[in-house]
Formats: structure tokens, C-alpha cells, sequence
């Protein structure tokens, strides 16, 4: 038994070194699907997981004698590196980058290097996800003129869908998904169609701002709804701290999900298949700098 992805159906494969292995048990009590036992002194796959090694690799990376080699899924032995025993990051600098970014739609007419780009992705794959291997998809659009071809393509593609905005369709969302999604289409969802496509038709793009590159990250059918926003979240980190400015843009995923013309779009632009989820994030140097900054809130914060 394994869970599936998109990259594989199979579980991984779990080989003990038994002439290292001590017995110290730490891959019993890291392994949440209980797929090792201790007999006799030595560790051995348990035969009785719940779901079949899903490679993830914790016991591999924790065995201190090096004795575990977990291969399938996407995994390889290759894989593994040593970690630094020392302070990954100061508390004081990243809350530093946190509170200096902003949402940027404005940049300068600079490419970002392939070496940048490069960095930016070697990051965002460090993201957790649901269930390993990743099922996050990347577009890599580069140079503003293609950023600002995509936008127009998508604009095109509105224009058969503003049957999604008609007065009709939102009065059934409201009728069928409540009175909140209503008004959210109403007030929201509906401006933003009517705003993309008309500033276009100025030459304006209020999509992806003509930025010098886009990242769009999305999902498969079997990918956890977060996991491409938070390998986008991480790519955004990565962009910060390279000097970078970035924007998350959520308003074109979820038009490309349903319909022929949505399917031609993706076809055009290599996009693999619809997903649950997915975000748009723009990259560029910025033509503003901030003075200041603007503390944030969560709605609430509860302590139990």
C-alpha cells in the first residue's frame, strides 16, 4: 500500500545496514508510520505501516550510524547531505526582512539573473509538503515582454469567462455558498475581472505588472492546497533576502481551472493540469524604496 502523487504510486524501499545499526531506536520513535521494529538488537522494516514508506526520509537523515538507505518515491541516497551544527538564522535579521517587505507592483527595467532565479528555486524546494514527494509545478516566465503576453492571453481568456462575474452567477453564489461568498464575488471578484481587462485594452497590464519574472506555483490533484502557496511563500522569502522585491498575485489561478478556453491556456503555457490551488509571484528590482514600515495583525490570537 503507498500513497499516490503525481510523480509516483509506490512506497519506498527500506534497507537496514544491519552490520552498523546499533539498536538505538531512534528510527522506531521518528517514524510516524510506524514502519520500523527493534528485534534483537537491530532495527528492521515493521512489515505492519499504515500507509507504506511515504520517503520523507527522517529516519535516513536522524540514524546516527548510518545504517538506513530509503530509495522509491522520487528519493535517493544521493539526496542526503551533512548539516551544520550551528545557528541557522538570527531571530533579529529575519524578523528584520519580514518587516521590510511590501508588496511591490512597480519595478525597474532589469532582468533577474539565471543565478538569482536558480537560488530562488534551490530555496522553494525546501518547502514542507503535504505528502512526498512534492506534487508542486513551476512556470518560470521570464522578461517583461513574456509576462506581459501572458497577461494579455489571460485577459483574452476572461473575456469568455465573465459569465463568472454576470449578475445571474452571483446571485446563485450567493444563493447556494451564502451571502459572504456573494458579496465577495460582487465586490471583489468582479471589479478585479472588470479592472484586468480594461486596463489591458489601455496596454496596461494590472496582472503581472510586466515584471521581469513570474513564478507561478500550483499543485496536482493529489498535492494539500497549501503546499504550492508555501513553496511560494518560501521562494518570496528567498527573493527578499537576494535583494529582490515580490508581489503574490491570486487572482489568475483559479481561472484556469475549468472550461476549453482555460484548458488551451494552460496548454499554451506548458501548464501540466488544474489544481486546487496556486499563486502568482512576481519578481523584480524595485523602481520605490519604503521609509516605513507597517506592523500587521492576525484577526485573533486565542490561548488555550
Amino acid at each position: 500500500m503507498a500513497i499516490p502523487t503525481s510523480r509516483t504510486a509506490e512506497a519506498g524501499e527500506i534497507a537496514v545496514d544491519n552490520s552498523k545499526c546499533n539498536g538505538c531506536g531512534l528510527c522506531v520513535e521518528v517514524c510516524s508510520d510506524l514502519e520500523f521494529k527493534i528485534i534483537n538488537g537491530k532495527a528492521v522494516p515493521s512489515g505492519t505501516s499504515v500507509f507504506g514508506c511515504i520517503g520523507c526520509g527522517h529516519c535516513m537523515a536522524l540514524c546516527p550510524q548510518d545504517a538506513i538507505k530509503i530509495t522509491g518515491r522520487d528519493l535517493s541516497v544521493s539526496d542526503i547531505f551533512p548539516l551544520e551544527d550551528k545557528v541557522k538564522a538570527n531571530f533579529v535579521d529575519f524578523y528584520s526582512l519580514l518587516q521590510s517587505r511590501r508588496s511591490i507592483r512597480k519595478f525597474k527595467d532589469q532582468e533577474v539573473s539565471p543565478d538569482k532565479i536558480e537560488k530562488i528555486l534551490q530555496a522553494a524546494q525546501m518547502a514542507p509538503m503535504g505528502i512526498p514527494p512534492s506534487d508542486v509545478n513551476v512556470l518560470v516566465i521570464r522578461g517583461s515582454e513574456k509576462n506581459h503576453q501572458f497577461a494579455s492571453d489571460f485577459c483574452d481568456l476572461l473575456n469568455n469567462q465573465q459569465w463568472l462575474v454576470s449578475k445571474w452567477f452571483i446571485y446563485l453564489m450567493r444563493l447556494f455558498q451564502g451571502k459572504e461568498v456573494g458579496n465577495y464575488f460582487r465586490n471583489f471578484i468582479r471589479p478585479l475581472v472588470h479592472t484586468y481587462i480594461d486596463f489591458m485594452k489601455d496596454g496596461k497590464n494590472a496582472i503581472t505588472y510586466d515584471a521581469p519574472l513570474a513564478l507561478y506555483f500550483y499543485g496536482t490533484i493529489y498535492s494539500d492546497p497549501a503546499d504550492p502557496v508555501i513553496a511560494a511563500t518560501y521562494a518570496m522569502l528567498a527573493a527578499e533576502s537576494l535583494g529582490l522585491a515580490t508581489c503574490m498575485i491570486g487572482g489568475v489561478h483559479p481561472f484556469l481551472q475549468n472550461g476549453p478556453a482555460a484548458e488551451k491556456f494552460r496548454i499554451k503555457y506548458g501548464i501540466r493540469q488544474k489544481s486546487r490551488a496556486g499563486l502568482i509571484l512576481l519578481v523584480g528590482y524595485p523602481k520605490i524604496k519604503f521609509r516605513r514600515g507597517i506592523n500587521r495583525s492576525f484577526a485573533h490570537i486565542d490561548y488555550q
